[in-house]
């Protein structure tokens, strides 16, 4: 009973990292501009967000880690009627910068980095995970 224990608490322990992270539905209208252009974007402010980037000595996947990240950062954007966010620096010990803009119309663009013609075979094309 005792060895059950001891393997199943770091098991919870590790999947409870990204429990209650949701994205707010006020947050779903909230763009990310990886790589546009916000300069015609009136700009509202900045937000830092964090996660626990490390559980113990275990670090986390770090693309877990920089979904919550963003998934955080657009929910604080949404608080303050902004409709971008752009990262401001790296992810750094599951910390990470994130300025807010309001853009309107003036959508940046484009919102991922695109990828060189001819990359992709057969021009495929990505789409967000349901509930993004």
């Amino acid at each position: 009973m005792r060895k059950t224990l001891l393997l199943l608490v770091p098991v919870l322990l590790l999947g409870a990292c990204s429990w209650g992270i949701t994205l707010d539905p006020a947050a779903k209208n909230v763009r990310t501009a990886w790589s546009g252009d916000v300069s015609s974007c009136r700009e509202l402010g900045k937000v830092t967000v964090s996660v626990m980037d490390r559980v113990g000595p275990v670090d986390r996947n770090n693309i877990k880690v920089r979904d919550e990240l963003e998934v955080l950062a657009r929910n604080e954007a949404a608080k303050m009627h902004a409709d971008t966010i752009k990262p401001l620096a790296e992810p750094a010990d599951g910390s990470q910068p994130w300025g807010a803009y309001q853009c309107g119309a003036n959508t940046p663009s484009p919102a991922r980095p695109a990828a060189p013609a001819g990359s992709a075979p057969g021009n495929a094309q990505t789409f967000p995970i349901k509930g993004r």
